[in-house]
């Protein structure tokens, strides 16, 4: 077979119609599913785990022992909007911000790492 005979037979394959018996709307099954499990296996998850985060946060008040993200511990003396004061030894006080919050010391994390093995 020559590579004009091959091309001319692509051509026509590629412009053949579609099966006229099949609906159009059975293409798009396929793509549904996929974005069902996208939602199902990424998104709730991670709506879930915000939800805890902030609620977490919210939670948080003068005095409360806790652990940053970095491994800093110490007791928050002040809190604002988006900030946290946390004195780590006499004297010492270090502003974070909100996220940089762990948990308590002596408790797991609020959201654990899902990449430990």
């Amino acid at each position: 077979m020559t590579a004009m005979a091959l091309l001319a037979f692509t051509l026509v394959a590629m412009g053949a119609p579609a099966d006229a018996g099949v609906s159009p709307w059975v293409q798009f099954v396929p793509f549904l599913l996929v974005l069902a499990i996208f939602y199902f296996i990424i998104l709730l998850p991670m709506k879930r785990r915000q939800k805890k985060v902030q609620t977490f946060q919210d939670a948080l008040k003068v005095g409360d022992r806790i652990i940053t993200t970095s491994g800093i511990h110490g007791s928050i003396t002040r809190l604002s909007d988006r900030t946290v004061r946390v004195q780590v030894a006499d004297k010492v006080q270090i502003e974070f911000s909100r996220a940089a919050i762990a948990g308590y010391q002596g408790q797991d994390p609020v959201v654990a790492d899902d990449t430990q093995a």
